[in-house]
This record gives structure tokens, sequence and C-alpha cells, in this order.
């Protein structure tokens, strides 16, 4: 081996680049860091179970999504009893007012570009 101490070398230098976001955020104090989203300002129960809710709310808004646009179909009874409008306007943000503070806050953390508000008016449009 004529170049193995350049190659070893190189090698450590590419695991220590490739893995310095983790020693970075470690070293900060981040590596359990998740952003603290606002809680709703009303009501006490949501659509759908908190939990469910975090990973899949995008799913059930799409699902509303197609409902009311394709179908027709505005209203959903909830596993509660309680007939919700299927609206993102109308019916999640009347609870999470503060788009800044609810969904920005986790998106921009996870890097996502919601296509929400690319037909729907952001509540601080609306001066909310």
């Amino acid at each position: 081996m004529h170049n193995g101490g350049k190659i070893v070398i190189g090698l450590i230098g590419f695991l220590v680049l490739i893995t310095f976001p983790i020693w970075y955020n470690v070293a900060n104090d981040r590596a359990g860091y998740s952003p603290e989203i606002e809680k709703a300002v009303r009501g006490e129960n949501c659509v759908r179970d908190s939990a469910w809710m975090r990973p899949f709310h995008m799913d059930l808004l799409n699902e509303w999504r197609d409902r009311v646009v394709r179908q027709g179909e505005r209203f959903e009874v909830g596993a509660d009893g309680v007939t919700y409008e299927r609206s993102l306007s109308a019916t999640c943000l009347s609870c999470h007012e503060n788009k800044d503070k609810f969904c920005d806050r986790c998106h921009d953390y996870l890097g996502v570009d919601p296509y929400c508000w690319d037909c729907h008016v952001a509540p601080k449009e609306l001066g909310r």
C-alpha cells in the first residue's frame, strides 16, 4: 500500500465530515430538541386524537379536500359525536389561531413547505 496513510486520513476526515451534524447537535444540547407548538386556544378535543393528528394531519387534510371539492361532503361526525366542518380555515384555524406558532413552527423545524397556503388565505392575511 503506497498511499495507505493518506487513505486512512481521508477516511477519518470523511467520517468526521459526515457525522458533524450529529456531533454539533450533541455538543449544543439539541439532540432531543423538538419545537414547542402552541396549544389550541379553544376546544378541548380535536377532530381526532392529537397523537394521531401529529403524524397524519396532512392525510386528513388531503381527505377533507378531496371530499369537499370532488364529492361536496362538507361535514363529518367525529368519534366524539360532534359534527365538524371539513375546513382548514373554519375548523382547524378556529382553535389553532396562530399559524406562526402552530403550523409554521413545526414545519420550519422539519423543513416542510406545505402547499395549504397556495390556495387558502393565511390567517395573518385575514388579520387574525
